[in-house]
């Protein structure tokens, strides 16, 4: 029988959550096909969808930083055609999730009137004829656009805030959306078609009961706890979203199931809980560039705990005072966050644009001796150690141009160039300019 640990080294962690994550699985033989797709969305649980298209629409990157070059079609075959098996919901922000989870949130759809955001709860209690009204037109219409709604339902209404261009009509559409009265058909140029939910998600979804709300929750937790390999409980509650008060009974429960099993480990403050039947294994090698949104690094209080590695979105922070630029992706090497590179898709010239490529302590360049001399004052080990981070340092910047190759050729573009600006754009350089 295998012995259930009561502690985890903080690399013991670390592997195992890349494990849950999809980062220790074989690549796939060939072109990644549906079966791959599914297979990183069972691992995962759900994409993140942003609109900015700096790059690529984040949600198609958490696939290519598993998979390689796939074929994006095959994402969109899996959510917006028939047999529809992936559809849109508020999980972790605005996802991308499998149709088997909809009922488990369905405590959130029958909370919209007083959990939606402002606008769509004042629209919904001021104008429930214009909620019906759009209902309504959609059943007798069929899919349509927002644009085409607000067309139909009534002038221009003031802009509703700073970020969004939201009318009267697209906040009654997007509180039937977090209702679960209409559903995303498909996008057109990212806009979203709507159709009311029963004509969008498959018969046996929508006949599946509805459960109890600590249910709900303790499956969203296992769902949660499968995902992250080994976590605490504010990562478990993040995922879905969930309150304190949702997520620590359903955690509790799963405790005395023997489904989470609690383990302390190295270098964290609270108690973790290993997922049962978790894999831990003795080397993960992957080497990825990771969407801002991906789940491995989207909580950022877990990303510095587990990887040492502090990471800020700064797309809305002032130009002037942005540490490391607009649109940043962490790199993983061999297992670690070892740098971050600032990367914008420019699409009129065919060329991916590192804007900004920054390194961690560990690939950082320093004071160090040639292989085989030892600085004065240092002993041969030390020395030995000294290039051995040396070379971790090249391979890095050597396993991130091939990654920024890939990215490039996987975007359509035709080159990939280096503005100097970080510690690692010096060394990035090079490797991309080796044969």
């Amino acid at each position: 029988m295998e012995r259930t640990p009561e502690s985890l080294s903080a690399a013991d962690a670390r592997r195992a959550a890349l494990a849950a994550q999809g980062f220790a699985d074989p690549p796939p033989a060939g072109v990644p096909g549906g079966r791959a797709v599914r297979r990183v969305l069972d691992r995962v649980g759900l994409f993140q969808i942003d609109s900015v298209n700096v790059l690529v629409r984040s949600h198609y990157l958490p696939l290519f930083s598993r998979l390689g070059a796939y074929p994006p079609e095959q994402l969109e075959k899996l959510a917006y055609r028939q047999p529809r098996r992936v559809f849109e919901y508020w999980a972790h922000e605005a996802s991308l999730l499998p149709v088997e989870v909809q009922p488990l949130l369905r405590w959130r759809m029958e909370d919209a009137h007083e959990k939606a955001w402002g606008g769509m709860r004042r629209i919904a209690a001021e104008n429930p004829g214009l909620v019906a009204k759009v209902k309504s037109t959609l059943e007798e219409r069929g899919p349509m656009t927002a644009g085409q709604l607000e067309a139909e339902n009534g002038p221009r209404a003031p802009r509703s805030g700073p970020w969004w261009d939201w009318r009267e009509s697209k906040l009654a559409l997007e509180y039937l959306f977090w209702a679960g009265e209409v559903s995303t058909v498909d996008r057109r140029n990212f806009e979203r078609r709507y159709d009311v939910t029963e004509r969008v998600l498959p018969p046996d979804v929508l006949a599946t009961p509805t459960p109890d709300r600590p249910t709900a929750f303790r499956e969203l937790i296992r769902l949660s706890a499968r995902c992250l390999g080994v976590a605490t409980e504010p990562d478990l509650r993040d995922y879905y979203r969930l309150k304190p008060h949702q997520s620590k009974p359903a955690v509790a429960e799963l405790v005395e199931e023997g489904a989470l099993i609690p383990v302390q480990v190295e270098g964290w403050r609270d108690v973790a809980y290993l997922a049962a039947g978790a894999r831990i294994p003795r080397r993960v090698g992957a080497t990825a560039l990771l969407s801002p949104f991906d789940s491995l690094v989207w909580f950022r209080p877990r990303t510095e705990r587990m990887f040492g590695f502090r990471y800020r979105l700064e797309i809305y922070t002032p130009a002037a005072q942005r540490v490391h630029g607009y649109y940043v992706l962490p790199f993983l090497f061999r297992g670690q966050l070892v740098g971050r590179v600032d990367l914008k898709a420019d699409r009129a010239a065919g060329v991916l644009r590192v804007q900004g490529a920054f390194g961690e302590p560990v690939v950082r360049p320093g004071p160090l001796a040639p292989p085989g001399e030892a600085p004065a004052g240092r002993s041969a080990s030390t020395s030995g150690a000294a290039a051995r981070r040396r070379q971790f340092a090249a391979d890095a910047a050597d396993a991130l141009a091939g990654e920024l190759r890939a990215l490039a050729e996987w975007l359509g573009l035709d080159a990939v160039e280096v503005v100097q600006n970080g510690d690692l754009a010096a060394p990035l350089t090079s490797a991309l300019l080796a044969p």
